[in-house]
């Protein structure tokens, strides 16, 4: 079981479903959740510049990303996440959660080695257990 995970979408239906399924999998004991790549960054940048001696158990593991969103999207937002301000949290895994499987996208996101997959919504408890077998948890 991962410790924590981060669910960036803008849509709050899309973040209720995945808390709901990703408690039932025992996938994550904490789910953090950010409605935009904006409010994602400023979660990262609260955990970098507050002075917690927890903050390293405070890093998502694992972030599930969606691409269409308004203030910052996904691809904004993985190039920020990318770039060296915040390297320390580049250990994180990300997986694109989007509802239109554009080959574009796809292609797009093999230039991340940070994404690990791409999936089409909703989460389902299938997908949570390919993605425990992928990551070996």
């Amino acid at each position: 079981m991962l410790e924590q995970i981060l669910c960036i979408d803008d849509d709050p239906i899309t973040l209720m479903l995945c808390k709901k399924v990703i408690s039932k999998s025992s996938f994550s004991k904490e789910i953090i959740t950010a409605q935009n790549g904006e409010e994602a960054l400023h979660h990262f940048n609260t955990l970098k510049y507050t002075n917690n001696k927890n903050k390293a158990n405070k890093k998502p593991e694992l972030i599930f990303l969606d691409l269409n969103m308004p203030v910052m999207g996904g691809w904004e937002f993985l190039d920020h996440f990318t770039s060296p301000a915040y390297k320390e949290f580049n250990t994180a895994n990300v997986i694109i959660l989007s509802s239109t499987i554009d080959p574009e996208d796809l292609a797009k996101a093999k230039k991340y080695p940070i994404i690990i997959d791409f999936l089409s919504k909703p989460i389902t408890l299938p997908m949570l257990e390919y993605l425990k077998k992928k990551i070996g948890i």
